[in-house]
């Protein structure tokens, strides 16, 4: 009995890593500074193509969901949250009808059901680049 206890403790304890692992939650760096459900600045240039996509990837959708004809140009803020998944927060400008824009996205995205969604996309009312301290063609 004491044996198949023991099993079964070390099969929770090596579960509890695996799902840590999986939310990202093993690395040095991220163990202490990322907690399930908060929102967090996506670092690093490696993040940036990924962070591109997901941003076109909700102009398109917008776009067939709207019958609207908006062209990404860019991301000006991209943030990122732990749910079932993540959850990423960007800002992206975009060309409406020749007038770059600034629209508020929410992309939710589960890699291991290759499953990502278009959660928000508003308008931010009188936003540009300069409002964030971006210069234009940067």
């Amino acid at each position: 009995m004491k044996n198949k206890s023991s099993l079964i403790i070390l099969s929770v304890l090596v579960l509890l890593c695996g799902c840590y692992t999986e939310l990202g939650l093993c690395g040095q760096d991220n163990f202490l500074k990322m907690k399930l459900g908060g929102v967090h600045d996506c670092k690093g240039s490696q993040n940036s193509a990924e962070i591109d996509s997901l941003a076109r990837f909700a102009v398109q959708e917008h776009n067939k969901k709207e019958n609207a004809i908006l062209e990404f140009v860019r991301v000006l803020k991209a943030k990122e949250q732990v749910v079932a998944g993540k959850l990423y927060h960007l800002t992206v400008e975009a060309t409406d009808a020749g007038n770059n824009k600034m629209y508020e996205v929410k992309v939710w995205v589960k890699p291991w059901m290759n499953f990502k969604q278009l959660q928000e996309f508003k308008h931010v009312e009188g936003g540009t680049s300069s409002d964030l301290g971006v210069k234009p063609g940067h």
